[in-house]
């Protein structure tokens, strides 16, 4: 209850304000929304500081773990396998050996903050990495450069990554030029690969590199072959492609031979009932031993290398292997005017299939039926 001095008080403010032509119920009104007004704001503020609080917390690990989530669709497993390797924590049981994985080239920026990540911290890890492992490394950096970018475009991330740390000069320069790789099998090293990789138990391993071999194929495209992309009938396999969306190459009689051996276990040619994919995903270790026993330094990559070079003996056009291993058409008048059918690939393709074989002595005569011959 009012007293009447504070009842005569108040009846006199609210005359005045009457008398300023204000109306005491809007001021009250308005008194309240600007408190309530004042209220909500501090409480954004408050909001605010806690999420860019989070922000600054995540860690470069996060963010990659998240990168590489919403990437993975639109990349390749090799890549993403890539991705994943380089910020492996190590520390994990070998299932061939009793030593401890090792960790991968990113795996000691994991737990820096995105917002402390630096173009001198960057440059410091390149200084390390490049004294144990150069060539890794340079990889690394290109997939953070990549994953800055995306960091930077990022609804959430672009508040604290405004510029990206790995388009540092220093750190390229600390990690070196990457060499530039000449493993090819020369003519006289036929006899001796194949006779090697023609030994690996695993007929499905030793099919597969005699294939990446005959093909001049990428290794993952090769690996990814189903059942479905082999046409028995008309002779072609269907490569899906990293530069087109597919290409179609011919299916050369002993290349025929070797895929028409291989068990069917489901919708890969090159199946492994072993790994989690069920296909093929690690050929390397027993093409490294074979290679050892054939006194042969050879990377799988070298195999693609070798189709091309060993397709010159034949004198087979430089655009019909270069089309048959996918890569892209140079020049105006390869993209725009030349466009060749399959029978034409087909018999420059035997022809160097026959070479090659010739080359490494192994004995093939092709049947006749249900293979379209050329030449």
């Amino acid at each position: 209850m009012w007293s009447i001095e504070q009842a005569q008080a108040e009846a006199r403010r609210l005359q005045v304000l009457i008398d300023n032509g204000d109306d005491p119920r809007e001021v009250k009104a308005d008194k309240a929304a600007a408190k309530e007004a004042a209220k909500l704001a501090k409480e954004a503020e408050a909001a605010a500081l806690i999420l860019q609080e989070a922000r600054e917390a995540v860690t470069l690990g996060m963010a990659w773990a998240e990168y590489i989530a919403a990437r993975k669709p639109k990349w390749s497993a090799s890549h993403y396998h890539d991705h994943v390797q380089v910020m492996h924590q190590g520390g994990e049981v070998r299932r061939r050996s009793t030593e401890l994985t090792v960790a991968g080239a990113l795996a000691s920026l994991a737990t820096i903050r995105l917002v402390d990540l630096t173009p001198e911290l960057v440059e410091e890890w390149a200084k390390v990495e490049a004294e144990k492992r150069p060539t890794r490394a340079r990889l690394s950096l290109r997939l953070l450069k990549a994953f800055l970018n995306w960091c930077v475009a990022h609804k959430t991330y672009k508040a604290i990554v405004t510029t990206n740390a790995a388009k540092n000069k220093n750190a390229r320069e600390s990690l070196g030029d990457a060499k530039v790789k000449k493993d090819v099998l020369q003519k006289a090293q036929l006899p001796a690969w194949f006779a090697a990789v023609k030994q690996i138990n695993n007929p499905v391993i030793s099919a597969y590199l005699q294939c990446l071999l005959l093909t001049g194929s990428r290794r993952e495209e090769l690996a990814a072959l189903r059942w479905g992309d082999i046409d028995f009938k008309w002779d072609s396999i269907t490569i899906h492609d990293k530069v087109e969306e597919f290409r179609v190459i011919p299916l050369t009689p002993y290349v025929a031979h070797l895929l028409a051996s291989l068990p069917r276990r489901g919708e890969w040619v090159f199946s492994s009932p072993t790994a989690a994919s069920g296909r093929l995903t690690e050929p390397r270790i027993a093409h490294n031993k074979a290679c050892a026993i054939a006194g042969l330094d050879m990377t799988l990559h070298g195999l693609r290398r070798s189709f091309a070079t060993l397709s010159e003996w034949t004198e087979t056009p430089a655009g019909i292997a270069a089309q048959i291993q996918g890569h892209k058409p140079q020049g105006v008048r390869e993209k725009n005017y030349i466009h060749r059918p399959l029978d034409l690939l087909r018999m420059w393709h035997v022809k160097i299939e026959a070479w090659v074989l010739e080359q490494a002595e192994i004995e093939f005569k092709p049947v006749q039926a249900g293979l379209r011959l050329v030449g």
